[in-house]
């Protein structure tokens, strides 16, 4: 005869799967396995990085692999920037006077920053490279580098990198730290950034 499962048990073992195969989705600290990016950070060039393989593809080759920060300004003023970026080139600004409110996203307004291909253009220039170019960008956790990493492939750039982590990284789910990014990203990862700025490198409307 047949033993009954009580449904309660079955119910629980269910969650606990579910729950496993949830985890196991999750997009890792670290992690190189590209094939569970969350979809918010993919990109049609789908060519990524960590943060500690952005720096080190950076300090291989300083002069030919140009790296980004698309970040708004005042990320980089307030949240401080990466040591070796050459320059902030945001994808999407505030606007000047930052009067309109986004319920969805509990923050004021952004803006496309109609500047962005143009400028990436001219700070290339000024390193001596072209549209076959490996460019790093970088945004807070990795979803608007994507989003311009596929804006650049439309302006016809091939070789541009996504930091999937971001500056900041991505948000604890739970602990002392729940909601707070200190999961993983360029900081966490402690590489060097500063809160000093360059104002060569900095952005300014043209």
């Amino acid at each position: 005869m047949t033993k009954m499962i009580p449904f309660k048990q079955c119910f629980a073992a269910g969650l606990l799967v579910l729950s496993s195969l949830a985890m196991a989705a999750d997009w890792a600290p670290g992690s190189t396995d590209w094939d569970k990016l969350p979809e918010v950070k993919r990109s049609k060039l789908a060519l990524y990085l960590t943060p500690q393989q952005a720096y080190d593809m950076k300090k291989k080759d300083p002069k030919t692999v140009a790296f980004f920060d698309v970040r708004t300004r005042a990320e980089a003023m307030y949240v401080g920037w990466p040591n070796d970026a050459d320059g902030l080139v945001p994808f999407v600004e505030h606007p000047e006077l930052m009067t309109e409110w986004d319920d969805r996203r509990f923050m004021y307004k952004l803006e496309p920053n109609q500047d962005f291909v143009p400028e990436v253009e001219r700070r290339l220039k000024e390193m001596g490279l072209g549209k076959d170019a490996t460019i790093v960008l970088i945004c807070r956790s990795g979803d608007r580098s994507s989003k311009a990493q596929d804006r650049l492939q439309v302006a016809g750039y091939s070789k541009v990198y996504s930091v999937t982590e971001g500056v900041e990284g991505d948000t604890a789910k739970g602990g002392a730290k729940d909601g707070q990014r200190a999961v993983n990203g360029w900081k966490n990862t402690n590489l060097p950034w500063t809160y000093k700025l360059d104002k060569a490198k900095m952005y300014f409307p043209r």
